[in-house]
């Protein structure tokens, strides 16, 4: 919830717009907005996203994720259920990433039948996605390593400064690649965590797609 609150309040200041105008896009007052961003009432979770909506971020979606904490050996209550809203953000592909994202929306609209979503308490800057990390380029001895078969979300929003591991894409090339941007003598270059693999020079013909913000691994 606090989440939610934060993330409605700050596209609400982007936006300039007041919980008056808010109100009037989800059909409601400005009463009710206000009782749902100060905390005094709890809307449901289709109350949120019909937020979320109305301030242009349909990519984004809150869903309830259901955890059973295990019980402390001083408490003899049951298992409890603990409710949690989260965001989803669709997988996506190698290629299709590529065919962006001038507008900050996926350039394809797949079937929902056929829309594949992954979890997170992570709220996106822009119109973030998943890929599922193929080859070892960025497998690393030590360190941070990312294998492949993890999922890493991409924000496109995040700005790309050295330091950061990003997605990237060539001129005339079909797919994105995954790499650390990095500077050396005020050169930058892509360079991949498995130091087998080569580096690349960055130049300005090269497209950053977005940054790397988190990955995760499925067991």
């Amino acid at each position: 919830m606090d989440k939610w609150i934060e993330l409605v309040k700050a596209k609400m200041s982007e936006l300039k717009i007041t919980q008056t105008v808010l109100g009037e896009r989800v059909g409601m007052s400005q009463g009710g907005i206000g009782h749902w961003l100060n905390k005094r009432r709890e809307p449901g979770i289709t109350e949120m996203n019909r937020v979320l909506h109305a301030l242009g971020m349909e990519y984004l979606e809150v869903v309830v994720l259901i955890r059973e904490q295990q019980e402390t050996p001083e408490d003899e209550m049951p298992l409890a259920q603990k409710y949690n809203p989260y965001f989803r953000y669709p997988v996506s592909d190698w290629r299709t990433p590529c065919e962006v994202r001038e507008s900050g929306q996926p350039a394809y609209a797949p079937a929902p039948d056929k829309q594949r979503f992954e979890l997170t308490d992570y709220h996106a800057r822009g119109a973030a996605f998943w890929l599922t990390v193929t080859g070892d380029s960025m497998t690393a001895p030590s360190g941070i390593s990312i294998a492949e078969g993890m999922l890493i979300l991409v924000d496109p929003e995040v700005e790309a400064v050295p330091g950061k591991l990003v997605i990237a894409q060539w001129p005339g090339s079909d797919e994105a690649i995954f790499r650390k941007l990095d500077e050396e003598g005020g050169q930058r270059y892509l360079v991949p965590l498995n130091p087998t693999w080569p580096k690349a020079l960055f130049t300005d013909e090269c497209r950053i797609i977005g940054v790397v913000v988190q990955a995760t691994a499925r067991f």
